[in-house]
């Protein structure tokens, strides 16, 4: 992948299943457009439920969250489950973020068919670019897998669905859920800087008042 960045001239950050002694993390690595391998953010979020029961196998990732000077920009890279959690981007940003990128394998629910989460994983992670006036990809898988248990077979319809949001939450590019795809925007990165400052959503953040967030309960952490 390194020689294909290279070939490329392009930024590409990979998705790997991460052996590190007796600990296993869903990790991406992030290959710069010359080919040198950027580093690697180990998946902070790990979800627990029917079809997605990842707590069996990963371990909770502990590089925090991370950016990386790129060729072309600095981005945050955070996989999956890490998407849902408004925390993540905001960390990321407040690094220096200017572009957002979450892999994804996402899809049906096993144990309900009649719930479908696209829109509100679309509108999440739109929500996100949008209130770190940021652009965002998300990719996700399609097809379908069928996994024997025990138990019957367990079956995943990914949707796809992968899409561009601008600074604003707006949608600039947008795949189906059939199909694989390739999506392309271009950005004026010094412009949503300039757009990003003046809006002031930096400029009047309050730390001092989000130590609540350090909680699980939300009671008043203890000075």
């Amino acid at each position: 992948m390194q020689a294909l960045a290279k070939e490329l001239g392009v930024v590409i950050p990979i998705s790997f299943f991460e052996e590190a002694n007796n600990a296993h993390f869903n990790s991406v690595a992030v290959i710069d457009a010359d080919g040198s391998d950027l580093g690697l953010y180990r998946k902070s979020h790990i979800p627990d439920g029917p079809g997605y029961q990842e707590k069996f196998y990963f371990n909770p990732g502990d590089t925090g969250f991370k950016v990386f000077q790129t060729k072309f920009a600095k981005i945050g890279v955070a996989i999956c489950w890490d998407q849902w959690f408004p925390e993540a981007a905001r960390a990321m940003v407040l690094q220096g973020a200017e572009i957002l990128f979450y892999p994804t394998a996402i899809g049906s629910e096993p144990q309900d068919e009649g719930l479908d989460s696209c829109d509100h994983w679309q509108r999440v992670m739109q929500g996100h670019a949008g209130a770190n006036v940021v652009p965002l990809v998300a990719s996700n898988r399609i097809g379908k897998e069928i996994i024997e248990t025990e138990h019957g077979n367990s079956e995943i319809t990914f949707y796809g669905n992968s899409f561009i949001a601008g600074p604003t939450g707006e949608i600039v590019a947008a795949a189906n859920d059939k199909e694989e795809a390739v999506l392309i925007a271009k950005f004026d990165l010094d412009k949503i800087k300039s757009k990003r400052s003046s809006w002031g959503v930096f400029r009047d953040r309050r730390p001092d008042l989000y130590k609540v967030l350090l909680t699980f309960d939300g009671s008043k952490p203890s000075s």
